[in-house]
């Protein structure tokens, strides 16, 4: 008989820790399961923040909205006259939480059929191959044990001083999306990815919205270029964004909330909003997590530390998702999950986090993986650009979608493919062709010698691996020599 309760336990149920649970559990080994989340009425739910109150929801309520905004404003062109639209914002939300119940519930039939156990309530690393586990409605702990144990906790949305939350009229993103009427004026703090999606859906709905992004400079995590024509395409929709602009202060005031704010020159103002939402990033859920007398170490912003395949300083203990180093992706801590179990399978399972791709799921999308151009020059390496706008491409223009632009980087000396830059409708899909170049270190001529599917917005894909060596065909350039 084994002195171990399971050969793992997880800790947290989001994308890292549910995936690590489900491959381990593939793999043969005893596996279990710890999560604290429930809905609004108390009932249990896997998939964490993501599923329950993040990813899912969001892309949910930015579908429905864009469904809306095109209704209103571009079916006519095509023809559809329609009158009296009116929007249901309550059968809104119901689809959406209908869309995070199947999915929740499709976890749990997976966990069932794998032979997870799903623990329900809370879990504490009381050091290596310890855990104590109280389940829901209990006071007192239960010791589990197991030969390893992954930390999976997720995060939570950041905060302000400057703006404490009320989750009335000055909301976290979580709160951004359960508001029950559309606010006349929307102030965002942040305009980062969680800000201009949330913008993004309330504005398409009708709101007036402005967002106050305290860097200088927008999206520096992007490439510039296409960082400067993302930020024009998005005040054509109607999003103000005033870089520079710093909160000094955000109160609740009667039915709505007053924000004091410096802009980018210095002067100090207040505007008056019917709702605020502080999108100002996410941070470790790590508080609670383990016992002060486990030993695990944390650097300074309180995410665990790890090494290249996830392991902390603890024997048998790993870490994963958005409480360690890296991006705060679901698939980013997916991918850990499965590398992790891997490992404690007795695999080999990697992750090249050079290659992780990330998306704003605004209309159009916005999506990269890869360095830009200027860390190609900072690095020192020789490189070559492709490019092509989507107005020249024949399905975006056959769907009035030629907003975008598409641009990869290759190797000037080996061609080898470095990275993809994508501002187009479907970035999110299209991003992944390149991922799988990138992932078999395919060369920019292996993308142009691809046949794609006519007509399709994949083509500007193939388009701009044609650039490379100068040869796009539909891009009325100069032409130079290419190489044969």
């Amino acid at each position: 008989m084994s002195e171990y309760d399971y050969d793992l336990i997880v800790i947290g149920a989001g994308p890292a820790g549910y995936v690590a649970a489900l491959r381990a559990a593939q793999l043969g080994l005893r596996t279990a399961c710890i999560d604290r989340w429930r809905d609004r009425e108390g009932t249990p739910r896997l998939g964490g923040t993501c599923l329950n109150a993040g990813c899912i929801p969001s892309k949910a309520l930015l579908e429905s909205s864009l469904r809306y905004a095109r209704l209103r404003d571009e079916f006519a062109e095509h023809g559809v006259l329609v009158g009296g639209i009116t929007l249901d914002l309550a059968q809104t939300h119901a689809r959406k939480q209908a869309a995070v119940q199947r999915l929740t519930q499709g976890i749990a039939g997976l966990f069932s059929a794998q032979g997870v156990d799903w623990l329900k309530g809370e879990g504490r690393l009381l050091g290596p191959r310890r855990v104590a586990f109280v389940p829901h409605g209990r006071k007192k702990p239960r010791t589990l044990a197991a030969e390893h144990i992954v930390l999976a906790p997720g995060s939570h949305p950041g905060t302000l001083d400057t703006a404490p939350v009320d989750g009335t009229y000055i909301v976290d993103s979580d709160g951004a999306l359960e508001f029950a009427e559309v606010p006349k004026r929307l102030a965002i703090v942040g305009a980062g990815v969680i800000g201009l999606e949330l913008g993004t859906v309330w504005r398409r709905f009708g709101a007036e919205v402005l967002l106050l992004e305290a860097q200088d400079t927008f999206l520096p995590i992007a490439d510039a270029g296409f960082a400067r024509l993302a930020l024009k395409s998005y005040a054509s929709q109607g999003l103000e964004i005033r870089l520079g602009a710093r909160v000094l202060d955000a109160r609740v005031s009667g039915h709505g909330a007053r924000v004091h704010y410096s802009d980018a020159d210095g002067e100090e103002r207040q505007e008056r909003f019917d709702r605020v939402i502080v999108a100002v990033g996410r941070r470790p859920s790590t508080g609670g997590l383990y016992s002060d007398d486990s030993g695990l170490q944390l650097d300074e912003r309180r995410f665990i530390g790890v090494d290249t395949h996830c392991r902390t300083n603890l024997p048998g203990v790993w870490a994963i998702g958005d409480a360690v180093r890296g991006p705060m992706l679901a698939h980013k801590g997916a991918e850990e999950g499965i590398m992790v179990a891997e490992r404690i399978a007795g695999g080999q399972g990697e992750i090249n986090y050079e290659h992780i791709p990330a998306v704003i799921y605004t209309e159009p999308e916005f999506a990269w993986v890869g360095p830009t151009e200027e860390q190609l020059r900072q690095a020192g390496i020789p490189y070559r650009s492709g490019r092509f706008p989507l107005a020249a491409n024949g399905r975006a223009v056959a769907q009035g979608e030629t907003d975008g632009e598409i641009k990869l980087l290759a190797h000037a000396e080996t061609d080898r493919l470095l990275a993809a830059h994508i501002f187009a409708p479907q970035a999110s899909e299209l991003v992944a062709q390149a991922m799988i170049a990138l992932s078999l270190q395919g060369s920019a001529e292996d993308l142009a010698r691809t046949l794609y599917a006519h007509p399709s917005l994949s083509e500007a894909v193939h388009e701009a691996a044609l650039d490379i060596s100068g040869c796009a065909l539909h891009l009325a350039k100069p032409r130079r020599k290419s190489e044969t």
